[in-house]
């Protein structure tokens, strides 16, 4: 009997472990974002929170709401978001090494700074601090695109062999800037 009830417990622990794993059915889903540049891959791996509240279903303001502004964002929820680079990259005019990083991003009244941190493997809040900071790089910000973006979205626009624009959508803005690969 005893042994009965050890493997009931047993089961019942790896069904919980295997349904946290499960990240698709979080309300921020996974998402990732690949350019390749000069034959190299540039992956981000990051969450996608909605612009509705995944509880009441009620309009947020997200950007200047949610997340404040003036304050370090982790560019996503849950677990941090996650920049692989194999190329040496030139970000808005800033060297960055090949190598993993933490992407946030400092939201401002019409304008948004993108914050790479040294510091990776860490959940997504709080921001560890600009101590760990490889860079900081001005955006550029389009306050209103005129069309609304329910799901936060990081997406590459390729501009040749060894560029793109990596932009950062959500609610009705979009922020960008230059990534080359050197």
């Amino acid at each position: 009997m005893r042994t009965i009830r050890i493997v009931a417990i047993v089961f019942a622990l790896a069904a919980f472990v295997f349904a946290q794993q499960d990240k698709s059915k979080r309300p921020s889903p996974p998402g990732t974002a690949q350019v390749t540049l000069n034959g190299k891959n540039i992956t981000i791996d990051y969450s996608r929170p909605h612009t509705h509240d995944p509880k009441t279903h009620e309009q947020r303001k997200m950007i200047g709401g949610t997340e404040p502004y003036g304050k370090p964002w982790r560019a996503g929820a849950n677990e941090a978001t996650t920049l692989k680079t194999q190329a040496d990259l030139d970000i808005g005019g800033t060297s960055v090494p090949a190598g993993t990083y933490t992407l946030y991003a400092l939201p401002e009244e019409g304008k948004m700074t993108l914050i790479i941190s040294k510091k990776t493997g860490q959940w997504g809040i709080p921001y560890p601090g600009e101590q760990d900071d490889l860079a900081r790089i001005p955006m550029q910000f389009n306050g209103n695109t005129g069309k609304d973006t329910e799901q936060f979205t990081i997406s590459f626009a390729k501009k040749g062999n060894d560029s793109a624009d990596m932009h950062f959508t959500w609610e009705n803005w979009d922020a960008s800037v230059n990534i080359k690969a050197k």
